[in-house]
């Protein structure tokens, strides 16, 4: 279901906000299931392994189809297909709301990804089309960097409320509402571009897709029976198998899903990398800080929930600083600290035990919080610097996979840490602690890791290409 009404002239500032609820949706139900997730895990009878499908069935489609999904506007036009990410994500929403099965659960999680696959780039290509480049874009993407920052960590609050005070579908149901108004106001407000002709990579699309959810299947397999098992080495063998072939394709094709030359920089591929590993860190430290909290030290949904605030709120006015921030630091500088930042955090955060008071909590999450806000608007000018005009919409779809995958593959590598640090002699909270601090020991340092490729890679490149005030820009995603 599409309206192809023709849209009413409308202020940017109205466009941007309309765009921008669209993305926050999509932030929110990304992170609202980690603090409803033993909720979920309860009522739905899954196991914990099984659990984390209901997040990696969503970041799975999410990334997979963000390169394909990214061309979709600019041949058919970007207002309706943003409507129809919107109706993708609402339907499956509201099947995920009165979901009765665990697959159907995680079936609805996949559709649901897809649908935000559809509506990342298209906000992103609407905010570079509707704001020329300047003060005026800086300011559009400062707010796009507030939200990004923000939003995933404001859905572990609500996660935690819903399911403490109501119920964990609430958290979905909602969306119908938001979605309903969301068509209705793209039709009304959202400009449309020309379409222009083009090919579709579809081959592309699906290899990686499959090669990425065999990957990231053989390491789950591998944190519930082992990497020696079978099923885990021929999965892995057959992710490697398929993940070649994709790159093999993309060399040959015409139009391919994934133009090579993106990779040639070494500034973008790092800066890719870094990104795979912070929010890998960040999804793995959403995931198991809410275990912690509540299996732990017995917190209810809704006290975990709030356990997330100090760093929900100081994220928030770290993210409203990034632009004055950058002006006198320099964004690759105010990355290199944000890194620094959080793995200081989470090292402090693995020291906490089984009788952690609030503070014990709240100040490390401080830390993170404030490196989280800082982080993302640097990485992701990094990983579009530099691009020619007919790649723009592939690179951010590039940076947007790194985004998801690198949750979805850093989630699964710590789970198999998770499951190394289990010790049968340790009592169920002592033990569960002990592996939760190796996780966040494991999560610092793919931090310090993002740390070392920044300076090695992005910074001199920044220093060579623009000066060290050229990262004013960094405000935002897309230059």
């Amino acid at each position: 279901m599409t309206f192809h009404s023709s849209a009413k002239a409308a202020s940017p500032n109205t466009i941007l906000g309309v765009v921008l609820i669209a993305y926050l949706m999509i932030l929110l139900d990304l992170s609202i299931v980690y603090t409803g997730m033993p909720e979920i895990g309860r009522t739905m009878r899954m196991s914990p392994v099984m659990q984390t499908w209901v997040q990696n069935a969503y970041l799975l489609c999410f990334g997979g189809f963000l390169l394909l999904s990214a061309r979709l506007g600019d041949t058919f036009g970007r207002r309706r297909i943003l409507q129809v990410g919107v109706v993708l994500f609402t339907v499956a929403s509201l099947v995920i709301g009165i979901a009765q099965s665990p697959y159907e659960l995680i079936a609805a999680r996949a559709v649901q990804g897809l649908g935000a696959s559809i509506l990342a780039p298209s906000v992103l290509a609407i905010i570079s089309t509707t704001f020329p480049e300047g003060s005026e874009r800086t300011r559009a993407l400062a707010w796009y960097s507030v939200v990004a920052g923000a939003g995933a960590s404001l859905g572990l609050v609500l996660g935690g409320i819903f399911a403490g005070l109501l119920s964990w579908r609430i958290g979905f149901l909602v969306n119908i509402p938001i979605g309903i108004g969301l068509v209705f106001a793209v039709a009304r407000y959202i400009p449309d571009n020309v379409p222009t002709q083009g090919k579709f990579d579809v081959a592309g699309a699906i290899a990686s897709t499959v090669g990425v959810g065999l990957l990231v299947y053989g390491l789950v397999n591998a944190a519930e029976v082992g990497w020696l098992d079978p099923v885990t080495l021929a999965t892995l063998a057959l992710s490697a198998v398929v993940l070649g072939f994709f790159l093999w394709h993309e060399g040959r094709i015409e139009v391919p899903v994934l133009p090579l030359r993106l990779l040639r920089s070494r500034e973008r591929s790092a800066a890719y990398l870094a990104r795979m590993l912070y929010v890998g860190s960040i999804v793995s430290f959403f995931f198991f800080g809410t275990q912690y909290m509540q299996r732990v030290l017995g917190y209810s949904a809704l006290e975990a929930g709030l356990g997330f605030l100090p760093m929900t709120l100081v994220q928030f006015v770290a993210a409203m600083a990034v632009p004055r921030v950058t002006r006198v630091l320099g964004g690759v500088q105010m990355l290199m600290g944000s890194l620094l930042v959080i793995g200081a955090g989470l090292f402090w955060l693995a020291s906490a035990g089984v009788d952690a008071s609030i503070w014990q909590l709240a100040l490390p999450m401080v830390l993170i919080g404030i490196g989280n806000g800082c982080a993302m608007a640097p990485l992701t000018t990094s990983g579009v610097r530099g691009v020619q005009a007919r790649d723009q919409g592939a690179a951010s779809g590039l940076v947007n996979v790194a985004h998801q995958l690198g949750g979805s593959i850093g989630l699964s590598i710590l789970i198999v840490v998770f499951a190394a640090n289990a010790d049968s002699q340790l009592a169920g909270a002592v033990e569960m602690s002990h592996q939760v601090s190796a996780v966040f020991i494991g999560a610092a340092v793919m931090n310090m890791v993002a740390l070392v490729l920044t300076a090695i890679f992005i910074l001199p490149a920044n220093r060579r290409n623009e000066g060290p005030r050229a990262a004013e820009a960094a405000a935002g995603p897309v230059e």
